[in-house]
């Protein structure tokens, strides 16, 4: 038992890289804290800190050791929670960070749902563009477009995403309609990141065009509202101007190319989820479906 607590000390000391700041977290002096590493390391014959001033950092044994020592503190802390779940409706702050754009259109009528059918889960929803560091953020969720990036995540699939390009028929009428996808390299295209735009013919074919222009922005929405004011092209979700493509404030451009099919994924750090995680993972997944739907972000 005294190992487990040291193993769990440890742990608090490495994501926080500071004895203080770990002693804060477990209401534990500094001394303590400090103390307690040092008869750990004695105990397994290896530094686990290079010590600093400043800061401490994990050695490499130290990495080695702390991928070992999470995995099996969540397996018992699960594991005890397991058990409180048998008796006590899934409760507490449920930290989940997404894109903008995927979440008002998509995510928020799951929300109000979810939140219906579990009154004691609370929610932190961080919209931000930037991607959240799920262990050093103390996020329990992200939901990104596309692949993750970090190989050390656990990716759920939840969605399928179409998209369409469109621009208004003010700006068509002063630019031109594109007859090609290389005819966009003429055209102000409004874009997510300064890279090429790929486009899938209806019979599979594909072609990529580096598109240039005058507005580069994270938020699909100001995109949008930009390709209504006639600034441009963009790349949008189907769903979301349906209404424009009704009343012809926007039409699609090039109707038989489209960007590719973007997958939606959950992330997270562990198989091992809690209660209130694993509950909204399997909400999404069945009321999403992984089926094709018409839309399609980055971030």
């Amino acid at each position: 038992m005294e190992i487990f607590k040291n193993m769990h000390l440890f742990v608090e000391v490495a994501k926080a890289s500071s004895f203080r700041r770990a002693g804060d977290v477990l209401e534990m002096p500094p001394s303590t804290v400090s103390r307690r590493i040092a008869d750990l390391e004695r105990d397994l014959g290896l530094r686990l800190f290079n010590r600093s001033t400043r800061r401490v950092e994990l050695t490499e044994g130290g990495r080695l050791y702390f991928d070992n020592c999470k995995r099996i503190i969540e397996e018992a802390e699960l594991a005890h929670q397991a058990l409180t779940d048998l008796q006590t409706q899934p409760s507490g702050v449920l930290r989940v960070s997404m894109p903008v754009d995927f979440s008002v259109i998509y995510l928020s009528p799951l929300l109000a749902d979810f939140a219906r059918r579990h009154p004691q889960i609370q929610f932190e929803l961080d919209l931000s563009p930037n991607q959240a560091d799920l262990m050093g953020e103390g996020v329990d969720m992200a939901i990104r477009m596309g692949p993750p990036k970090d190989t050390n995540l656990i990716a759920r699939p939840i969605a399928q995403l179409n998209t369409l390009l469109v621009a208004s028929p003010s700006y068509l009428q002063s630019r031109s309609t594109p007859q090609t996808p290389a005819d966009l390299t003429g055209h102000d295209c409004l874009r997510m990141k300064d890279s090429p735009w790929s486009l899938v013919h209806l019979h599979g074919r594909t072609e990529v065009v580096s598109v240039g222009g005058t507005f580069i922005a994270n938020n699909r929405g100001l995109l949008h509202q930009l390709a209504l004011k006639g600034q441009g092209i963009a790349i949008t979700a189907q769903d979301w101007v349906q209404d424009d493509l009704a009343t012809q404030r926007l039409v699609r451009v090039l109707p038989e190319w489209s960007p590719p099919v973007v997958q939606a994924y959950a992330l997270t750090t562990t198989r091992l989820l809690p209660a209130k995680v694993r509950l909204f993972l399997d909400f999404l997944v069945e009321h999403m479906a992984c089926q094709p739907k018409s839309s399609g972000w980055q971030g």
